[in-house]
């Protein structure tokens, strides 16, 4: 069955990676890719990019244009795997990148061709959304945030462009777990 997930990238260019000269991030090491890294939210797309970029001040939002696809994946035939490591590894800065790293290759080495794991760049709760009441926006109830990592190309992937040249909100400044 069909999931759509999300993914931010640089406008420039398109939603996934097809090489292996992707810069290493927290599940792959340098030339171990092409590896897509999807969240289950918009607001988890914004919060990798602001996280990853480690902006923090408002001011910094300025002059932001990025891309924000919707991608549509069908998992079924994926071998999706949960890493196995402490909780504070999910979160925790570059620093903790290797752990994963060595996690995501163990993984690969048993044959996942994928793995899913609680969002580094959002706060518990932080994939919330909003509702409205009224004619004002509300944030809505909490719910976590999860990352969807796949080993590999996927040409066959479907995506369209949610935002293009888009910018984060003010308000996922106060969602992101900042890298310092």
């Amino acid at each position: 069955m069909a999931e759509v997930w999300f993914r931010n990238s640089d406008a420039r260019y398109p939603f996934f990676w097809d090489s292996d000269r992707q810069p290493p991030a927290r599940w792959h090491g340098e030339g171990e890719g092409p590896v897509q890294y999807l969240a289950s939210t918009p607001d988890g797309a914004w919060a990798e990019f602001l996280r990853h970029e480690e902006i923090a001040d408002p001011t910094e939002l300025d002059g932001i244009r990025r891309t924000v696809w919707a991608v549509e994946l069908d998992l079924d035939d994926e071998n999706l795997a949960k890493p196995e490591l402490p909780a504070s590894a999910f979160g925790g800065g570059r620093s903790s990148h290797p752990r994963c790293q060595k996690e995501a290759r163990r993984l690969r080495a048993a044959g996942a061709s994928g793995l899913t794991a609680p969002s580094a760049a959002l706060l518990p709760g932080g994939a919330r959304g909003q509702n409205t009441a009224g004619q004002v926006l509300v944030e809505a109830e909490d719910r976590d945030g999860e990352t969807l990592v796949l080993f590999g190309a996927r040409p066959e992937a479907r995506a369209w462009i949610a935002a293009e040249r888009g910018a984060p909100s003010v308000r996922m400044l106060a969602l992101v777990r900042q890298l310092g």
